[in-house]
């Protein structure tokens, strides 16, 4: 999967490179969530758009005291998606 860190920022509206790393961190962190949850590594765009998703529920709650109670529908359809 080739997502850029740009494209990825784009996609989060984020402006700078001070969360580099923490974006390289969550990317890699999707990937190997979406390959624990059954789903191989691909180049399709529904692939791209999932690790999307997780990078941004976990950029967004990074708040240690808050609970995220249910990961997000949409990630979850796709992952039924992309396992199939």
């Amino acid at each position: 999967m080739d997502l850029k860190l740009d494209d990825l920022k784009t996609y989060l509206r984020i402006d700078g490179s001070e969360d580099d790393g923490i974006l390289a961190l969550l990317i890699d962190s999707a990937k190997e969530y979406l390959a624990n949850a059954g789903v191989p590594e691909s180049d399709s765009q529904l692939y791209k758009l999932a690790v999307m998703l997780y990078v941004a529920l976990h950029y967004e709650n990074r708040d240690p005291s808050a609970k995220m109670d249910k990961f997000n529908f949409a990630l979850e359809s796709i992952i039924l998606q992309l396992k199939d």
